[in-house]
């Protein structure tokens, strides 16, 4: 056998494919002695059918006629040797895959060989057999449609009728007229009904994929799911119905408690991560949670399938199974023992399931949710008789303070009210020792009281629910978030249809009294979550407005805006937000909005001229232009900048592995730009107000020309600053030592400069043979130089170097998520010594009129952004520091 196994012959030929046929049908019993032999006889075999499929037609024909499919099962029955189960799991895969031709594929489905494939007992304990067997049958399910699938189901009525091999052939047309005259054996099973419109009873590869659903080997998942997407995208109508009822409906009730375990995951990273932040538990969280995006970018194709009842099935179970559970009690103020997953990540996958899982009656169920207490998802084993909840009810009582009042024995601040409409009584909290504080009211809370993560995952929420398309615009409306140009519209509708709708309604800044279609919607969604899920909610009042909550939501974002203690970055979120409801003018918003709004923007302007005589003067205007920029982009995005996984990282942290001191120049960077930001959001608002137009730049004066009499003219410099080892005019210079080296001490002459809104403390090696001419050594910048006496040897002057830029201010350095950090320079420390006393207080005092002149440069520039309806009155010139400045203590590092 072995001899002639391996004479010459043509590889690709029908004679070859004849004879393997004929040496694999001889095989009885397949042991170590014979098994690479089978194994090269299945994998040649499957090569030559698919060569054949594409070249010559008779090649699959004798396939059909001998039987070779049938060979295959027989070959795995007298076989328990893995090698060959893989080796006949790749070559079917394989055929199936590359099969063109449509006669081929029926012929492969409509045998009961594949079927006996799939339900074949292999030991799935070796991996590498278990991953043979998914992408066999994924390769199966690549071949599905409306014709093929029928082929592969068994249906309750069906007459399944066994026929003859060449009258079946001759039925489906797959024997050439020349070969029907044969009498081949039998060769398997035709259904003679349509099983489309029967009722399928078995589909054996849908059962047994769905079976490693939750395989810990993400692949395998992987390609579990697309084959179950390959059998619902088919839309058959039968097979739809199979997978849809008990026992297989069950499959989706196991994904979403396996994505439950994810999100229960997720929150314990994240939770550590809040207490210990480095780039091994971000870059973790970042994989989490693009697993669980993936989950529900499969979920929304699933959706997107067009079941009715399977899209049914994942509503109630998102619902029963993770979000009535466990999210929405986790939005609850107060922190209890039994809440399973935080509010940041609840907030976070609430998003994630918004946005990505396109469902219109959920997105509505969830949103009609957030009018209920969060003791309405607390299950009834867990609450009294009374309707109290043991542990996390609100014992609220008034106190002395009446912006204050007691929870759980604790002091809360009540969110600080703007208008009477939307004032939060703690009478209208509490009724009868329930809780009347709802989820909507915990998002707000957050806002106006909550840290900067907390805020910023109120608001991305809220923009979600704002941009979801399947949101009915009552339900909007009833959240306080419909925008005033949508709520126009809604009301020029209601008035072209004739509905009763004075004119001062339709006119009147959004204040409009709706309650009817407001009130229709939502007190159905109301009424299903009684029903259907039994949540019960009474705490939305009978006769509210919309224009309540709306102004309720106003008063949380102007109330943000007031905030010090949040990231500007969050900040910039909630201008996006505010654009979004208000596109117009000011018109929204109440007199106290305004004021309150004004005062915020006066102080984030002192704060910004505070900055024009710190530490980074010179890149004020710079950064402020290119924050201007972004600022204004990010406004006029159709959605927020940020992705969803910000929110569950830490947005304040540390720029660099160091622990820099307060007054270090690197700080006070980081908090230049913050100013910087927070101002320009307040002043686009403020033009934004006004109904103007946003300017692609700010309104800066232009760079002043260097006066005649200043020291940068004298010393003939010009605008572009000094360069070292240029020559200069050393007018003013005042002659120094210093010792950059321990023991090697230098000789210069030190000259402060300021050049418009920049400045320099040169240091320059005197010519000898060209008096008063130098060459500039060294150059460090003006700014932040601090200079001081020593106070024990006068003769000595202290000067702070900063660095010459702010490495984030570059985004190729700029610290991402997951990456390592890196080290900050420190800032420099300078000791000059001088002849005399006299010229050491000449250096202090020609340094700091250096310095005023270069704030008062930047202050001039800013004058018109400062002056912006005369916000402030920004003055002309600075005063000196007082005289102690000169008496300051500080550490040399490199002293004479």
């Amino acid at each position: 056998m072995w001899s002639s196994f391996w004479r010459s012959r043509d590889r690709f030929s029908l004679d070859e494919l004849r004879y393997l046929t004929d040496q694999l049908q001889k095989v009885q019993i397949v042991n170590n002695v014979n098994k690479n032999f089978v194994i090269e006889t299945l994998r040649s075999i499957s090569e030559l059918i698919t060569y054949g499929d594409q070249h010559d037609s008779n090649y699959f024909d004798f396939f059909m006629e001998r039987q070779v499919m049938g060979e295959f099962v027989r070959i795995l029955k007298v076989s328990r040797i893995v090698s060959i189960s893989l080796q006949l799991l790749q070559t079917t895969s394989i055929m199936i895959q590359n099969l063109k031709s449509e006669r081929a594929i029926h012929y492969m489905f409509s045998n009961e060989h594949i079927n006996f494939l799939i339900t074949y007992t292999f030991d799935f304990r070796n991996e590498e057999l278990l991953s043979y067997y998914i992408s066999f049958l994924r390769a199966i399910s690549g071949k599905l449609d409306k014709n093929t699938i029928s082929l592969l189901v068994k249906t309750q009525n069906g007459t399944w009728l066994v026929v003859s091999g060449s009258s079946w052939q001759e039925m489906h047309g797959l024997l050439p007229k020349q070969q029907q005259t044969l009498n081949p054996k039998l060769v398997g099973v035709c259904c003679l009904n349509n099983a489309c419109y029967e009722e399928v009873v078995s589909f054996p590869l849908y059962v047994e994929a769905i079976r490693f659903a939750s395989h810990e080997e993400s692949m395998i998942r992987t390609a579990v799911r697309a084959l179950t997407l390959n059998v619902y995208h088919v839309g058959d109508e039968s097979v739809n119905r199979f997978v849809a009822k008990a026992p297989h409906a069950d499959y989706f009730s196991n994904l979403l408690t396996f994505f439950q375990k994810q999100c229960l995951y997720l929150n314990g990273m994240v939770s550590e991560t809040l207490k210990n932040l480095d780039s091994d538990t971000t870059t973790a969280i970042l994989n989490v949670v693009d697993e669980i995006e993936d989950n529900l970018y499969y979920i929304s194709d699933v959706i997107s399938a067009g079941i009715p009842e399977v899209g049914r099935l994942i509503t109630v179970n998102i619902l029963q199974l993770l979000i009535f559970p466990l999210l929405l009690p986790s939005l609850q103020l107060d922190a209890v023992d039994d809440i399973q997953i935080g509010a940041i990540t609840s907030l976070y996958l609430l998003c994630c399931i918004l946005r990505i899982v396109k469902i219109k009656d959920l997105a509505n169920t969830i949103a009609a949710s957030l009018f209920c207490p969060p003791e309405a998802f607390v299950p009834d084993s867990e609450t009294k008789l009374n309707g109290h909840a043991p542990d996390h009810g609100y014992e609220i009582q008034q106190t002395e303070n009446k912006n204050v009042i007691e929870v759980d024995g604790c002091s809360k601040k009540i969110l600080p009210s703007l208008s009477s409409s939307s004032l939060v009584h703690p009478e209208d909290i509490i009724s009868k020792g329930v809780s009347r504080l709802t989820l909507r009211d915990a998002l707000l809370s957050y806002i106006t009281a909550g840290d900067d993560l907390q805020v910023l995952s109120s608001l991305s929420i809220l923009a979600t629910l704002l941009q979801t398309k399947e949101l009915d615009e009552t339900m909007l409306d009833a959240l306080g978030i419909l925008p005033q140009r949508k709520q126009h519209k809604k009301l020029l509708q209601q008035a072209l249809v004739g509905e009763d709708l004075r004119e001062d309604q339709l006119f009147s800044s959004g204040r409009s009294f709706i309650r009817d279609g407001f009130s229709c919607e939502l007190d159905g969604y109301l009424q299903n979550l009684k029903e259907q899920y039994g949540v019960a909610c009474s705490s939305l009042e009978v006769g509210t407005s919309p224009s309540v909550h709306r102004f309720q939501v106003l008063d949380a974002l102007v109330s943000l805006f007031c905030r010090s203690n949040i990231s500007p970055e969050t900040l910039w979120d909630g201008g996006w937000l505010l654009r979004q409801l208000l596109p117009y003018s000011e018109s929204g918003f109440n007199n106290q909005h305004l004021e309150l709004l004004r005062d915020s923007y006066k102080n984030s302007t002192y704060a910004l001229l505070e900055e024009a005589r710190g530490t980074w003067p010179d890149l004020l205007v710079t950064v402020l232009r290119d924050e201007w920029k972004r600022c204004k982009r990010a406004m006029e995005a159709p959605s927020p900048r940020k992705e969803l996984k910000c929110m569950l990282l830490p947005l304040d942290k540390p720029s660099f592995d160091d622990v820099l001191p307060n007054k270090s120049s690197f700080v006070a960077g980081e908090r230049m730009c913050k100013v910087v930001k927070v101002f320009v959001l307040l002043h686009q608002l403020q033009i934004f107000f006004l109904g103007r137009a946003l300017p692609e730049q700010p309104p800066t004066c232009p760079p002043s020309d260097i006066p005649e009499n200043s020291r940068a003219r004298n010393a003939a410099l010009d605008v572009s600053g000094p360069k070292l080892g240029s020559e200069l005019r050393l007018v003013d210079a005042v002659p120094c030592r210093i010792a950059f080296e321990r023991g090697k001490e230098r000789h210069f002459c030190v000259l402060a400069i300021s050049v418009g809104a920049s400045g320099w403390i040169l240091l320059a090696e005197e010519l000898p043979l060209k008096k008063h001419y130098g060459i500039i050594r060294v150059v460090a910048p003006l700014a932040s130089s601090d200079p001081t006496i020593d106070q024990k040897y006068s003769r000595w002057l202290h000067l702070r170097i900063r660095p010459s830029t702010l490495p984030f201010l570059d985004p190729a350095k700029l610290i991402t998520h997951g990456k390592a950090k890196t080290k900050a320079p420190v800032d420099g420390r300078w000791t000059l010594s001088f002849m005399d006393d006299e010229s050491c207080k000449s250096a202090l005092s020609m340094i700091l009129e250096e310095i005023d002149l270069q704030s008062n440069e930047v202050k001039k520039r800013l004058k018109p952004l400062l002056n912006h309806e005369g916000a402030i009155d920004v003055p002309d010139a600075s005063p000196h520091p007082p005289d102690d400045a000169s008496s300051s203590n500080a550490t040399p590092s490199n002293s004479l």
